[in-house]
């Protein structure tokens, strides 16, 4: 994880810093900068860390080389942030010695860059964000977005009403050695942004690293709950197994720690008959892919909405995983795979990349779409409630490829929000808002999946309000 990296790297002997950062990949949080740069293109740099989740700019290295920067100019680049970004991004400035090949002695300024409570713009009101290893000039209904999220896109870092004393201890030692970092924990945590300017702890650094981190966020947990069969059933017919009901509690990466062993001690075998003959089991669902929306889940959730936590509901064929919180504007549920990297919760996002806890949100969700398929799956899908984000994880298989051929393009999309309708009866009209299609394209693909024996309509009449589509057992 290259933040782990250039950590090292600056803590590393003055003869090996130069290479170190050099051999680092810029990436989400780490940038390189020749000393010979603009003022304003640097502009461009700092707010498109500040606007995502900070990060780190090393100016003095370019053509993969150790190039220096003169200490005189200095002041020049420190009034940056002042003169050229609105408002002003939080940027530190220190100046670090290394050895060039020659064994002469040169500088590279690094700056920290803070994540920033509101959106930012440089001085001629271009906006960026920095999104994987670039940094990427907004177009005005993204600035819009942008400006929509940024309220709760900064909880994470709202002071809260805890000490020191209400951290584990043990906990941050092993984030300080999974980030390589040498500093006194107080550094460290203003270093990650986990104290505000005041020196207050912040909403993630207790989320993160708290003993009790649920006396301060009584929502923050995690249920988990293992149905028999493949609904859940009401009343007398309510289908939830004895004692496979589980609250999971605690910091964030022992949440995430425990709750990956709970469900996956609960997760449904199956057994098939493997290429070489012989019969095994397997989960239902790829492991990797469910520990994935999990993991997503805990991060990139609202912490913001009291009352609501995340709950895991695993049936018979398949997996539910719903946290509280929309997706970002940013983020366009209906195309997952097109969504670009935006955290929520940014300190969350990246204390846990030093951890190795996920991969990023686009990342992430482009893994789960590859497990699910090279098992033969059904693609995971996403659907938007009023308040919060459900991800469907089903045993379903995909269209053999000579089905999906003779379908008209998008029919799969059509029986995937079917499938994933789970016991909600979905008319025409449903699917259609569901799929983003207009009515008359989806009745097409709908009597297309009828046709081949995948889907059946149950009503009495054409007229009927409450006829619906189902899967076709």
């Amino acid at each position: 994880m290259t933040t782990n990296q250039v950590d090292r790297a600056i803590a590393a002997p003055p003869a090996d810093r130069a290479r170190l950062l050099l051999e680092a990949h810029e990436d989400q949080w780490y940038d390189r900068k020749s000393a010979r740069i603009e003022a304003s293109k640097l502009s461009h740099a700092l707010v498109a860390f500040a606007n995502a989740e900070g990060g780190v700019v090393a100016v003095g290295l370019a053509d993969g080389e150790l190039e220096g920067f003169a200490e005189e100019n200095l002041r020049h680049f420190q009034q940056i942030p002042m003169d050229l970004t609105r408002p002003p991004v939080r940027a530190r400035f220190s100046l670090l010695d290394c050895v060039q090949q020659g064994g002469n002695t040169a500088q590279l300024l690094i700056i920290r860059v803070d994540p920033g409570e509101r959106v930012h713009e440089t001085s001629s009101g271009d906006c960026y964000l920095r999104i994987g290893d670039e940094t990427r000039k907004l177009r005005f209904e993204q600035r819009q977005e942008l400006e929509y999220d940024r309220g709760q896109a900064q909880y994470d870092g709202g002071p809260v009403e805890a000490t020191h004393a209400d951290l584990d201890g043990h906990l941050i030692e092993t984030y300080k050695r999974a980030a390589g970092a040498v500093a006194p924990t107080e550094m460290l945590l203003r270093a990650r942004a986990l104290l505000t300017t005041q020196g207050r702890l912040t909403n993630a650094a207790l989320l993160l690293f708290g003993s009790r981190p649920q006396q301060w966020f009584p929502q923050a947990y995690v249920r988990i709950i293992r149905y028999l069969g493949t609904d859940r059933g009401t009343g007398a017919r309510l289908t939830l197994e004895d004692s496979s009901e589980h609250r999971v509690e605690g910091p964030i990466p022992r949440v995430i720690e425990d709750a990956q062993r709970i469900v996956e001690s609960l997760m449904p075998r199956r057994r098939f008959l493997s290429a070489d003959g012989r019969f095994e089991t397997q989960p239902i669902v790829p492991r990797d892919a469910w520990l994935e929306g999990l993991v997503n889940a805990v991060i990139h959730r609202s912490y913001s909405l009291g009352g609501d936590h995340i709950r895991v509901e695993i049936y018979d064929d398949r997996v539910e995983i719903e946290s509280p919180g929309r997706f970002p504007g940013l983020a366009d549920p209906r195309k997952p795979l097109d969504i670009s990297r935006f955290a929520r919760n940014p300190r969350i996002a990246r204390v846990c990349a030093e951890l190795r806890i996920g991969q990023e949100l686009g990342e992430g969700i482009r893994r789960m779409f590859d497990e699910m398929r090279s098992r033969g799956l059904t693609d995971p899908m996403y659907e938007e409630k009023r308040g919060s984000t459900r991800l469907v994880l089903s045993n379903m298989p995909r269209l053999a490829p000579d089905v999906e051929a003779r379908l008209p393009q998008g029919s799969e999309r059509v029986l995937d929000a079917i499938r994933a309708a789970g016991d909600k009866l979905l008319g025409t009209g449903d699917v259609a808002e569901a799929v983003e299609m207009s009515r008359p394209a989806v009745k097409v693909r709908l009597d297309a999946l009828r046709a081949e024996g995948l889907i059946k309509w149950i009503g009495k009449s054409p007229k009927d309000p409450r006829a619906h589509w189902v899967l076709n057992e």
